[in-house]
């Protein structure tokens, strides 16, 4: 049953929950319903230069507290995201649509991705490096870079947000989170976390309103000497151009059409089951999801028939009702989206194996979908579909798949199934993808590294280089005098 939902969903700045400086709200959404939850604070300038004043305040203040009392606020923000999780997961739920059981997971990984980076800050370690002359010292030391803009989505509210405030955390930056306006409470009780951790004020400020007037306003500002931007390939080019102009440090973590090398030596049962349920987690709406199934044609057709068995035995509905495995698609706006590009894979060719289309009028579901033979010319073979949509190709062996794995520019995940060693070698070197997990799912824990190449963005948000871009490396050399 679902806990209640805030009536508002308020700004926190400088220590302070509060209401948009001119009384702005948007309307925030059930997409199972299409209900109002609650209304949403509305930032516009006047908030977000007293957002800034408030980062720039308590940055000072974090910048110089030591790496350990850091740790030891943020174990305590992540104990109380596990004390809360029943609430958040279902206000997650409530907002976004997915399984409350999803919900739940992704509030408990993101007590441990706060964990991990606590532990990870304080082994922001610098050297010595030794030096030519006798009395000479030279040493590199690591300092943070400064307040931190950080944009998230709405498809993890949780962990989008997570990743990039401990980090900055862990390292002694500030922060003013863009959270998701389509999913504001769950992030909102992240922070709350922290704030009821002890967190100086001024050091975690969010706020909500329109992107790309928050975008254009933070982006160039002084003050912030970090970006970190989850999202759209074209619209992760145009932050990542803003932040150059303005010589910030970006990590961009964008848009993917993770390939599945599925070859003809390999457990066809097990992949296809494991694959089917990544693929309609969070109703694809997911920038990990595998999407372009090359199969060899050998193993074409049972593949394909596994895969949609699994899919037909999915029950979509409410987050919230008990059974249910995959929920609603976050807007209507992503429902017509989804059809639109399924409507062209058909009339371009395409075999709708099931699914396709809009389920009833009231909510925003989406059959999961299975297309076979899909052509390489039509949309959803070139665009990134964020939807429950498996496109099924056949390949006539390694070299094929390798060929049109690689086709898009996109570079996210990569996925492939094989039991030869050989084969794998030669997927691990020769997919141009960030990430590339083979025979299972092994991807965005806390420990290893988050992030993609190309079209799919710079940087990563996970393992012990996902600090770096939050660090300033200082040299400082002295020589002793007598």
């Amino acid at each position: 049953m679902m806990m209640s939902y805030p009536q508002n969903v308020l700004l926190h700045i400088d220590g302070r929950w509060k209401g948009a400086a001119a009384g702005k709200t948007l309307p925030i959404i059930n997409p199972a319903n299409e209900s109002v939850l609650g209304q949403l604070a509305h930032a516009q300038k006047a908030d977000l230069d007293e957002a800034l004043a408030a980062a720039d305040k308590g940055f000072a203040v974090w910048s110089r507290t030591s790496a350990f009392e850091r740790y030891k606020l943020m174990r305590k923000a992540g104990d109380l995201v596990r004390e809360r999780a029943d609430r958040i997961a279902s206000m997650m739920t409530a907002e976004q649509g997915k399984p409350l059981s999803e919900a739940r997971m992704e509030t408990l990984s993101a007590a441990d991705l706060i964990d991990w980076f606590a532990e990870e800050g304080r082994r922001t370690y610098g050297r010595v490096v030794p030096a030519r002359a006798v009395g000479v010292s030279q040493i590199e030391v690591k300092e943070p870079v400064g307040p931190v803009a950080a944009f998230t989505p709405w498809n993890f509210p949780l962990n989008q947000v997570v990743r990039k405030l401990s980090a900055a955390l862990a390292t002694g930056c500030s922060i003013i989170i863009k959270g998701p306006e389509e999913t504001p409470g769950s992030p909102a009780e992240l922070v709350r976390a922290f704030v009821d951790a002890g967190v100086p004020a001024g050091v975690v400020n969010l706020v909500y309103g329109v992107p790309a007037e928050i975008s254009s306003y933070l982006i160039p500002h002084p003050t912030i000497r970090k970006i970190s931007f989850t999202g759209s390939t074209p619209v992760g080019k145009q932050l990542a151009a803003l932040a150059g102009q303005h010589m910030k440090r970006a990590t961009m973590e964008l848009g993917g059409h993770a390939p599945v090398i599925v070859l003809q030596d390999a457990d066809i049962q097990h992949a296809a089951t494991v694959m089917a349920a990544s693929k309609f987690r969070n109703a694809g709406q997911v920038c990990v999801s595998p999407t372009r199934f090359l199969v060899d044609q050998g193993v074409y057709d049972e593949f394909v028939e596994t895969f949609t068995s699994v899919a037909k035995g999915i029950k979509v509905g409410d987050g919230l009702a008990e059974g249910t495995t995959m929920g609603p698609l976050v807007s209507e706006r992503r429902v017509e989206a989804v059809a639109a590009l399924v409507q062209d894979a058909v009339q371009a060719g395409a075999e709708l194996v099931t699914g396709g289309k809009r389920i009833g009028n009231s909510g925003y579901f989406f059959e999961p979908t299975v297309l076979s033979r899909v052509p390489r010319t039509s949309r959803i073979m070139n665009e990134e579909p964020f939807g429950p949509v498996a496109l099924m190709v056949p390949v006539g062996g390694l070299d094929e798949a390798l060929a049109e794995a690689n086709r898009l520019n996109y570079g996210l995940a990569a996925y492939a199934f094989t039991r030869s060693a050989e084969s794998v070698a030669r997927i691990s070197s020769g997919i141009r993808a960030g990430m590339i997990s083979i025979n299972h799912l092994g991807l965005a824990l806390p420990e290893v590294p988050f992030g993609g190449v190309n079209d799919s963005g710079y940087g990563t948000e996970g393992g012990a280089d996902a600090l770096e871009p939050y660090l300033n490396t200082k040299f400082v050399t002295h020589l002793q005098v007598r």
